[in-house]
């Protein structure tokens, strides 16, 4: 038996009910394979959009393995963490970086959403699963390295799932106990930045961005911190996980995911018109979504935030089917840490330019989208008159640092009529 004919598998589960076997070959083959019972149930809980019994061809796709090497399928992988904080994790996991299937299994109590997985033992692993092409593999355990805080958030940022109690904030003990936190901890690279998203949310809130409870959080109050390196600011930023309600799992995914993208190509693989396509087509209200959708971009626009791109989008499944946009998270005005930025991440109506940016570009991406231009317009306008009004008094009382709050109002300053703030 060579090392290649040895497979570990996970069971993966959502909202109680099997969705499939994950199969980590040591060889660096990886194969997601569905039950019968989850791709022949018309009234299946939505794993990915494209499995949904409405999306075109979900039956074929469900009927197929999905296999990679060396990484997990887009829809698995974009579940973990990126750069700096899935080095941290791998290496207190004792696993090498790329090795996604054993990081996924060792995180994959507490992902993002509500999927599930769980270590098979070998004499539990249905033979279906370990035959394939006439092939029998030997099944094993996942090696699953001690680690204190298994949880798994995507992203590049270092960040951390924890539970509040009393104004303190730990991490959750067991899967039974979920996180209901993110936070985050102050950057070593770029200055103040939880004083930045603090008040960035802050501000798209009052111009009509549905946003999670956010909060600035003393770092005293942050319980039992891994040893990593912080900065000597004083807080932390926190935001409500709008994916556990009541310690319930609600399942969401990422842009990336629904568009079958790896996090390496969030930047340059689709387009705002592609999101609002399929918010206007499948959620479960389109055109309010879309209306929320087209609010979210002027105002990344207004707070020069050059970083929505596919993985700070995101889809919500409420009653575990149909999905809903969901609130807005990661907006933060990154000119002030990045020289000479005018562009936003994704292409808007045929432009990436803030300061190009018109009424007319919002119009074309409206009428590529498929959506009535009179059933938008009026809501970018609601947005400007509320920035317009509020946003230069209320900057002054937001946390942001003067010199920050300088360089937005420069911005404000330099963008397109239609869109100038002051």
């Amino acid at each position: 038996m060579t090392q290649g004919d040895r497979v570990s598998v996970l069971r993966l589960s959502l909202h109680d009910q099997l969705l499939g076997y994950l199969a980590g070959y040591q060889g660096g083959r990886n194969t997601l394979t569905f039950a019968e019972t989850f791709r022949d149930n018309p009234r299946r809980p939505t794993f990915s959009l494209v499995t949904h019994p409405a999306f075109p061809r979900a039956g074929k796709l469900l009927a197929q393995p999905w296999s990679t090497n060396q990484r997990l399928p887009p829809v698995l992988s974009n579940l973990l963490p990126e750069g700096a904080l899935r080095e941290f994790i791998a290496q207190s996991l004792k696993v090498h970086m790329e090795n996604e299937f054993e990081i996924f299994s060792c995180l994959a109590a507490d992902l993002p959403g509500a999927l599930l997985a769980t270590a098979m033992e070998p004499e539990d692993i249905p033979e279906s699963v370990l035959t394939e092409n006439g092939k029998r593999y030997q099944a094993t355990r996942p090696e699953r390295a001690q680690q204190t805080h298994k949880f798994s958030l995507a992203g590049v940022q270092m960040k951390f799932s924890m539970k509040e109690r009393d104004g303190r904030y730990n991490f959750s003990q067991g899967s039974g106990d979920l996180g209901d936190w993110i936070i985050k901890t102050p950057s070593t690279r770029h200055r103040d930045v939880p004083l930045n998203e603090y008040t960035a949310m802050s501000l798209a809130a009052l111009a009509g961005v549905d946003i999670p409870e956010i909060r600035l959080i003393e770092l005293e109050k942050l319980q039992a911190l891994p040893a990593i390196n912080l900065s000597d600011e004083k807080y932390a930023y926190g935001i409500k996980r709008f994916d556990r309600q009541n310690n319930i799992r609600l399942h969401a995914e990422d842009f990336a995911q629904v568009l079958v993208k790896y996090p390496h190509e969030k930047y340059n693989s689709a387009s705002y018109e592609q999101i609002a396509r399929i918010l206007y087509e499948f959620s479960e209200d389109g055109l309010a979504d879309v209306q929320q959708f087209a609010k979210r971009l002027l105002v990344n626009i207004l707070l020069a935030n050059g970083d929505a791109h596919l993985k700070n989008w995101s889809l919500i499944y409420p009653d575990q089917v149909n999905p809903r946009l969901a609130p807005a998270y990661d907006i933060v005005s990154t000119s002030v840490y990045i020289e000479r930025e005018r562009e936003f991440a994704l292409n808007l109506g045929g432009n990436k330019d803030w300061y190009r940016t018109t009424l007319a570009h919002f119009e074309v991406w409206a009428e590529k989208s498929g959506v009535p231009w009179r059933a938008i317009k009026p809501h970018i306008d609601d947005v400007m008159q509320k920035a317009r009004e509020q946003w230069p008094k209320a900057l002054q009382d937001f946390p942001m640092s003067p010199d920050h709050q300088a360089l937005l109002r420069q911005h404000w300053r330099a963008l397109h009529s239609d869109f100038r703030i002051g």
